[in-house]
């Protein structure tokens, strides 16, 4: 995929409301997930569903699903018009009867292979890897030398508890990744309860996306997503 001409804002919401309130502050990228199901916690089919309806292909969505180890062996096709999905891998273990990949690819074939589904899986990545028991950025990045074709490479934090990507991952380490990214053609977002100064320090980088929730909130991460806040977000993003 090509970059966009700059990098772009993704802001997950909880409800068609705060997709409109996303939309009306410019995002880019418009994100579904339950906050209070965890990091990447999946909302309900039905307000997946809604959020799709009230953005209408204004704008691309992607859909959180949970981690991946908790989740059934089958799942049902999600719904068409998505532009990304992604599961997460806190808790995996060698105990697991599938290698973390082998099972991130059978999911990514069979939801694929629901048409007229469009979408691509994205990688998932936890900065604070050790915290979540899942595998590190640098592991899972090495997935996309598969013959897998991956919509995006994301790098978050796992644990919400007021740490950033800053905190677990040094400014050195995260070019790394980002280079690693762009010399394979993979899309990279960053997350990880970050705000306006942890963007404006990151902003060198130039990732594909910023994705954010809680600064985008009135009252944090489970609060409601407020036009003006994703719009000065997104200003922070046009300079």
């Amino acid at each position: 995929m090509n970059r966009p001409e700059r990098t772009g804002l993704l802001v997950s919401v909880r409800s068609a409301a705060e997709a409109r309130a996303a939309l009306a502050g410019g995002a880019d990228l418009i994100d579904v997930k339950e906050p209070n199901r965890g990091p990447l916690g999946r909302a309900d089919d039905a307000v997946i569903a809604d959020v799709m309806r009230t953005v209408a292909g204004r704008k691309p969505v992607s859909a959180a699903l949970g981690e991946l180890p908790a989740a059934p062996h089958t799942t049902g096709p999600l719904p068409a018009g998505l532009s990304y999905w992604k599961w997460g891998l806190a808790g995996w273990n060698n105990s697991d009867c599938f290698p973390w990949l082998e099972r991130l690819v059978w999911e990514a074939t069979i939801q694929e292979g629901h048409p007229p589904h469009g979408f691509r899986a994205v990688l998932v990545a936890y900065a604070d890897w050790q915290r979540a028991q899942s595998p590190p950025p640098e592991a899972v990045l090495q997935a996309s030398r598969g013959g897998y074709r991956w919509g995006a490479f994301l790098l978050d934090t796992f644990n919400k508890d007021g740490s950033t990507l800053l905190d677990w991952l040094p400014l050195e380490h995260l070019t790394q990744l980002r280079t690693r990214c762009r010399e394979i053609g993979l899309r990279i977002a960053l997350a990880g309860s970050l705000a306006v100064n942890e963007i404006e320090v990151l902003k060198t980088l130039q990732p594909d996306w910023f994705a954010v929730r809680g600064a985008a909130c009135v009252g944090g991460r489970a609060g409601t997503i407020d036009e003006g806040r994703v719009r000065e977000l997104a200003g922070v993003l046009s300079k």
